[in-house]
């Protein structure tokens, strides 16, 4: 029997804020820090004690002991333990992919509400000795007797011993993804002085954000810490410009620590659920999830290891009878001021969308008033699995005070995009109306 599917509503989200890696939060573990946003969003919808239908999300960097991290956070808040957890990765796509993925589930009926959720840390990194030396532990711990224990070291070499941090290098090119989105820029001839502009607008939009209140309910104190410290409302573009290249060190070097997120620990959460289920809580609807996309690249090949959105909004669009025009709001996850400018670049290029998109003409150009409007990842820091449900969040405020549809675009490591569109509660109905 065909059924009908429900709208997803977005009740809104809350955060941690956002700190500078081995800063204010180098003692605090993906965990601590899940469980503290998580706790928020209960505090702030007065969720203590009831039963979620399902919490999803993750962390990119993880210990091993944190292989179910989702439903240990659970159980470290003030949640129903009866709330389950599922833990989920996809790069920095994360919890947006989570919030989709909870979606469909309501939207058909099997569950009636979710949390969406991220967290990350590299201050709380894993290290590992090499493969070597762990076959000896290994061993040592499968080993019957003393001597069987001993025998594991014999031929140890001091080499052995060296720690092995994570590396951040994709593994099919080798090139970290600052070196990867620099081979962009340069590809599409993104000036220095334009990452910087956006760069600089970023912060501006963000203190500016904080000072007028807009944050106070989607940030929760945490850990002592108040607001996010990457944040830098006394940025000049004369000081942004003095950096130097951080990817590529010659002249031709466009990218640096002022026009790329920093390496950041933080969480995020978000609420979604049936109108029914927000109903019965006298729960207002801040906006809806309407759709959703996501697609991978050949960035081996050569396609651009953080281009996939550009594939992922343009097959989103098609089967949402939109255009990219169509929208009040958009967030373009900054994870470098060049990702976002290519993006919008290739949309507007002729050649990109007939070979990648299968357009016979661009998907235009959008209004940059429009575009992330109230600061972002490069105002605020990038925690991976974070970004998604922060963004999220504040699209679900945006659209509930100004109304209208806003358009979701993530980057994320593997050469993969995720997109979403969100609606405001008056434009659904206009939208049934008509």
């Amino acid at each position: 029997m065909a059924r009908e599917l429900r709208r997803v509503a977005v009740i809104g989200g809350s955060r941690i804020p956002f700190c500078r890696s081995n800063t204010f939060y180098a003692d605090q573990s993906n965990l601590d820090m899940m469980a503290g946003a998580l706790n928020g969003l209960v505090d702030r919808f007065g969720l203590k004690g009831q039963h979620i239908d399902e919490v999803v999300g993750g962390a990119v960097v993880t210990h091993s002991k944190d292989w179910n991290l989702a439903r240990e956070a659970v159980l470290s808040t003030k949640l129903a333990p009866s709330t389950p957890g599922v833990t989920l990765i996809q790069a920095c796509g994360t919890s947006l992919q989570a919030a989709l993925m909870s979606g469909a589930k309501i939207a058909t009926g099997e569950i009636e509400s979710a949390i969406a959720t991220g967290s990350d840390t590299t201050s709380d990194a894993p290290i590992v000795f090499s493969k070597k030396f762990s076959k000896r532990l290994i061993e040592v711990q499968q080993g019957k007797s003393a001597m069987d224990k001993v025998k594991a070291f014999k031929g140890l070499s001091p080499a052995e011993l060296a720690p092995q941090p994570p590396n951040v290098a994709e593994p099919r090119t080798g090139l970290t993804m600052g070196q990867h989105c620099e081979l962009m820029a340069q590809e599409w001839h993104i000036p220095r002085a334009d990452q910087d502009q956006l760069a600089y607008e970023s912060h501006k939009k963000g203190a500016a954000a904080y000072d007028e209140g807009y944050m106070d309910d989607l940030v929760v104190p945490y850990a002592g810490v108040f607001r996010d410290n990457n944040l830098r409302p006394d940025i000049t573009l004369e000081k942004l410009a003095s950096l130097k290249p951080a990817f590529e060190k010659s002249e031709r070097g466009t990218m640096t620590a002022g026009n790329s997120t920093p390496l950041t620990d933080g969480a995020a959460s978000v609420l979604i659920a049936s109108e029914e289920w927000a109903k019965q809580r006298n729960l207002p609807v801040l906006a809806y999830l309407t759709y959703g996309q996501h697609i991978g690249n050949n960035f081996v090949g050569g396609e651009g290891l953080l281009m996939a959105p550009t594939v992922a909004v343009s097959k989103m669009l098609d089967r949402a009878g939109l255009t990219l025009q169509d929208f009040d709001f958009y967030e373009i996850h900054e994870a470098f001021a060049a990702q976002v400018l290519c993006t919008l670049k290739a949309w507007e290029d002729p050649e990109y969308c007939k070979k990648h998109l299968g357009k016979d003409a661009p998907l235009g150009s959008i209004d940059r008033s429009k575009l992330n409007i109230k600061g972002s990842s490069l105002a605020f820091g990038h925690p991976f699995a974070a970004t998604g449900a922060r963004i999220v969040a504040n699209m679900a405020k945006l659209l509930s005070t100004k109304g209208g549809r806003g358009l979701i675009s993530v980057c994320t490591a593997g050469g993969m995009g995720v997109a979403a569109i969100m609606e405001s509660p008056q434009t659904i109905e206009a939208r049934v109306a008509a």
